[in-house]
């Protein structure tokens, strides 16, 4: 492809706004996503010219950057410029399921069994070099598309590289680098081998700034900085934070529209009534399966409620939606049969003719999960480690008669939320089933007050304003 040097704004991220699909015919479809990103590039208005640069993520996607010489076509992309690359799809691989998800997710948000893992062998350096690969042909691409002086806006722990990479090709650049997870303390972080986690640390500080969810992950990373590289490191890097917050409008819009009305009259079928004829209690949780969202432990703390405070059987039910992720990865396949294992038990234990005590889906449905949100009495949110976790935020936005959150104080929204939700350690079971157990019989005025607060703090900074502030701390 022809370089440009036109675009005054770039961003850079694995997974674009668009994402296309061949049927049998061989013809393209395009599907459009979602996020805070799309919402900012939007914000910054059609005159600005901007430009997006993704990567091929399956066959549908490798088909139109064959038929379009990777600038994909603006009716497809909402009037957008979207350079997508196709990078050999054994180094994305690499890159991405090798080092990205089973080595940096796992470092960041200290999920290794370290008596068995890491182990960092020469498969690992193979992978590593792949990882190398995929973040320079970014850096490239980057170069070639950005005007003299433009911002370039780099996302998440897939491009920690990308940084360095493009500086040394385009010292005019103004560069951000925003990290979407957890930075890990410098006694975990040395985990990785002394040269990686020095070549990760020099990627970032190749960024005239860099940027995260919460004060503790920046705190985290100067501290890796210090310890890896030396005192006075991060020198001539500025660390900011942004904490992503929930986009009420389009949250309270969507929720009233009729395909979520419909699953909410599923869903109160499945809950049913008390035996005293009122209304069942609900606590709802929505993740994803990842390892670090703590999903089996949320069983386990529900089990214990209903073990420990019996006058909840029969009149609570635990909506949990969990949609599969990372499917590839053996470890996340075992994990979401775990869940479901866990779920089934509970049932079978506490089960009646009139009570199903969770109600646990695993097909990925947005509408069935904003129908959950209005439903919500209580949402649980107790990962083990999250960079942000905007469910603790949208739940609040959305519910219809306000909720109670019980909170991890290892989700980076703790930082925001803390003060009106009821905070658990991720890995105290009994301490979170008590917690439910406070949250079900909160009295309505309170419940509905902490809702309030929890709304005022998780839309301070929606996506649009969230995207557009990084952008002018980085020119300014």
């Amino acid at each position: 492809m022809a370089s440009t040097h036109t675009a005054s704004v770039l961003v850079a991220s694995n997974r674009g706004p668009v994402s296309y699909a061949l049927d049998e015919d061989r013809r393209l479809t395009a599907k459009r996503g979602g996020g805070g990103l799309v919402s900012g590039l939007s914000a910054i208005g059609p005159d600005t010219d901007a430009v997006w640069v993704c990567s091929a993520l399956g066959d549908g996607d490798r088909e139109a950057v064959r038929r379009t010489g990777g600038a994909l076509d603006p009716a497809d992309t909402g009037g957008r410029r979207v350079r997508m690359l196709d990078i050999d799809p054994q180094v994305h691989s690499d890159a991405y399921n090798g080092i990205a998800n089973s080595v940096l997710w796992f470092v960041h948000h200290m999920l290794y069994q370290t008596p068995l893992e890491p182990v960092f062998d020469a498969g690992f350096r193979r992978q590593w070099a792949a990882y190398e690969s995929y973040n320079r042909a970014f850096a490239e691409a980057l170069a070639e598309e950005a005007g003299q002086g433009a911002a370039v806006l780099i996302q998440d722990y897939h491009l920690a590289l990308a940084p360095r990479m493009l500086r040394e090709l385009r010292p005019d650049l103004r560069i951000g680098h925003f990290s979407h997870t957890p930075w890990a303390p410098p006694d975990y972080f040395r985990l990785l081998p002394d040269d990686i986690a020095a070549q990760l640390l020099g990627g970032i500080l190749g960024a005239d700034r860099a940027a995260f969810l919460t004060r503790r992950w920046a705190d985290a990373f100067t501290d890796c900085c210090h310890a890896v590289l030396g005192p006075g490191i991060p020198s001539g890097t500025r660390v900011g934070v942004h904490g992503l917050g929930a986009d009420a409008e389009f949250l309270r819009h969507r929720a009233h529209q009729p395909d979520v009305d419909e699953r909410m009259a599923t869903l109160r079928r499945q809950i049913g009534t008390a035996p005293d004829g009122g209304p069942r209690r609900t606590i709802v949780r929505v993740d994803r399966t990842e390892l670090s969202k703590n999903i089996v432990r949320g069983l386990l703390a529900y089990e214990e409620l209903l073990q420990s405070y019996p006058q909840w059987r029969e009149r609570v039910v635990h909506i949990a939606f969990a949609y599969p992720s990372r499917q590839d990865l053996a470890v996340y396949r075992a994990y979401t049969a775990e869940v479901q294992r866990v779920a089934t038990e509970i049932n079978s234990r506490y089960g009646t003719p009139g009570w199903t005590p969770v109600e646990l889906h695993v097909k990925d449905d947005f509408a069935r999960s904003l129908a959950a949100y209005r439903l919500a009495d209580v949402a649980l949110v107790n990962p083990i480690r999250d960079g942000m976790n905007l469910v603790a935020k949208e739940v609040p936005v959305v519910s219809d008669e306000g909720c109670a959150l019980v909170l991890s104080r290892e989700a980076g929204a703790h930082e925001e939320l803390g003060e009106e939700a009821l905070t658990v350690n991720p890995y105290d079971i009994g301490g979170t089933a008590a917690a439910l157990h406070t949250a079900l019989s909160m009295p309505p005025g309170e419940r509905t007050e902490r809702t309030k607060r929890l709304t005022a703090q998780a839309t301070a900074l929606p996506p649009a304003r969230w995207f557009l502030d990084q952008l002018a701390a980085l020119e300014g």
